[in-house]
């Protein structure tokens, strides 16, 4: 008979992707790949950022910070699914699982709030730009920054205090590669009320509002761009939104398809497939979009690439 019990020798049991040794072989290899390629991709991005005296403004300030937002989500969950399949071994703390759920929980919210401030960046460039400068000087941009990650830690140590209430049966089976909030509570054997009105509460705080204020801001965008009466300005206003839009487009996208997936499917691997695409394929693929569309990237990546070589 199993026990119950919610102290740190408690141990669950991550099912994660497949119990096949060749598929595992295969996803071993596939995931550090794209563990790796995230990892050096954001990187060069924060080089990029921080060694040219060009991209010192806002909008890359935000980017920068969404880099190592995306380095830190990423190494939250895959580090440990390459240990388990590499050890062939399934277990995973109460101590561990409750850390992945609050560091997954603050980098994903991170996110959140710092692809809001980049859309306010673009709001203000291009319906206030003579005011551009004043409204978003240095001190207000580290403010935000500051106070988001502030939230996100006490938001994310809440959760944590309401799930240490809970039961968990020794070696409790959780179908995914990872331990996420939704999926502990609906493995306790405890009453999740509390921590079920908590957690749809900061989903309409910390997610709704953050993604009104975004189409809000590219609504005000479309409005100025629309009243400009050149052709040439309005592509050059817009395209300056163009990796932003597809970073928004995607992050939105795939964090929805992961729990619709899980919320209405109710499939475990479908569910798993959409958070793949949600926690390991959307941090890989940001700093190509920013890399490949954005010319001011592109340019300080050759120069740092080009200095690198030269130092040789």
């Amino acid at each position: 008979m199993k026990t119950e019990n919610h102290t740190g020798v408690l141990k669950f049991l991550l099912l994660g992707l497949s119990d096949d040794p060749e598929q595992q072989l295969l996803y071993f290899g596939l995931f550090l790949y794209v563990y790796l390629v995230t990892v050096l991709g954001n990187l060069l991005i924060i080089l990029a950022v921080s060694s040219d005296p060009r991209l010192h403004t806002p909008m890359y300030f935000f980017l920068s910070n969404l880099s190592l937002a995306d380095i830190c989500f990423i190494s939250t969950s895959v580090p440990k699914l390459l240990v388990n399949i590499q050890a062939q071994n399934k277990d995973i703390s109460y101590t561990e699982c409750l850390t992945q759920v609050y560091f997954l929980n603050t980098f994903a919210g991170m996110e959140n709030f710092l692809l809001t401030m980049m859309a306010y960046d673009r709001f203000v460039a291009i319906c206030h730009p003579l005011n551009y400068t004043v409204i978003m000087n240095p001190r207000l941009c580290v403010l935000l920054v500051l106070l988001s990650w502030l939230t996100m830690f006490w938001v994310s140590l809440i959760h944590i205090l309401l799930l240490n209430r809970l039961t968990f049966s020794t070696g409790t089976e959780i179908p995914h590669f990872f331990c996420e909030l939704a999926q502990l509570l609906t493995v306790t054997t405890s009453d999740t009320l509390m921590n079920n009105i908590f957690m749809y509460v900061v989903a309409a705080l910390l997610c709704v509002l953050p993604m009104t204020g975004i189409l809000y801001s590219y609504c005000r965008i479309v409005s100025s761009l629309v009243r400009m009466p050149s052709l040439a300005g309005k592509y050059k206003a817009f395209s300056t939104c163009g990796s932003h839009l597809c970073v928004v487009s995607l992050f939105y996208g795939t964090g929805f398809g992961a729990y619709l997936s899980s919320a209405v499917i109710h499939s475990s691997q479908r569910s798993m497939i959409a958070s793949v695409m949600y926690t390991v394929v959307t941090p890989m693929l940001n700093p190509f979009i920013y890399s490949l569309r954005n010319k001011d990237v592109k340019g300080a990546l050759g120069r740092m690439l080009s200095r690198g070589a030269s130092c040789l």
